[in-house]
């Protein structure tokens, strides 16, 4: 299937692990000019060398603390600067913050940011550049819906998927369209750190019902679905891909 977007330019933040280098290596063997951002320039080197062998273009390399406060327009403007524009923004930079009672107005804010501020900056700075070509996609990478104890990034990705679909509404009729994927267990470092082998083979077999942990390419076949003319008409949704994990049926 062609998807249509070789030869689009995207930005793809927290590119250079797990699910943001799986992201970044499927646009481009789609021949998607690429920016790439996070915080370990070499890990962003070895996508983009990855990316080249597969015979991609170089991806521009944003080396950038996300939680920064100036971060979404230093990320913007370097990506403008070398792209010259940005048709597709993959927000997929974040992480878990799990809290208890005891948890601060400071662990909140900072979980808030990291998943949350950061990402709705960064796309209102690039929001008017795709208005003016009046044609975008923004594809947010969150979490899932159903919190098991408290937890500052669940508390801000579900922010994330009202703010989508608010957006979502207001940028349609320029052509634009946004919407989230959920991630369920996908295997990453983080993954790696936080589940050992026996619990990941544990949970694979009682409670996913396809018997794995999926891999980065599984979520970037949607992100690049998304990002397509083919899309055009879905905007304002939440596509988890969990390989059944959500109990929830909608």
């Amino acid at each position: 299937m062609d998807l249509g977007i070789a030869g689009r330019t995207a930005l793809v933040t927290g590119a250079s692990t797990g699910i943001g280098r799986g992201i970044a290596v499927a646009l481009g063997n789609e021949g998607v000019r690429l920016a790439i951002t996070a915080r370990r320039r070499t890990l962003l080197e070895e996508v983009a060398a990855e990316i080249e062998n597969a015979g991609g273009l170089r991806p521009v390399l944003i080396e950038q603390d996300f939680t920064a406060l100036d971060a979404p327009r230093l990320i913007a403007d370097a990506a403008l600067g070398d792209l010259g524009a940005v048709d597709i923004l993959v927000n997929n930079a974040g992480g878990s913050r799990k809290f208890s009672l005891e948890s601060t107005d400071t662990d909140w804010e900072e979980a808030m940011t990291l998943n949350f501020v950061r990402q709705r900056q960064l796309t209102a700075a690039l929001t008017n550049q795709m208005i003016e070509r009046r044609w975008g996609r923004v594809i947010n990478i969150t979490g899932k819906s159903e919190p098991d104890g408290l937890n500052g990034a669940f508390a801000a990705k579900a922010a994330m998927h009202a703010w989508s679909k608010g957006l979502s509404r207001e940028v349609g009729k320029f052509n634009i369209t946004v919407n989230s994927i959920p991630p369920g267990r996908i295997m990453s470092e983080q993954i790696e750190r936080n589940y050992t082998p026996e619990y990941r083979a544990w949970q694979s077999e009682h409670e996913i019902p396809v018997g794995e942990y999926g891999q980065p390419a599984d979520v970037a076949a949607l992100v690049c679905f998304l990002a397509s003319p083919l899309a055009r008409y879905i905007t304002g949704a939440v596509i988890p891909v969990d390989g059944g994990l959500r109990r929830y049926q909608f």
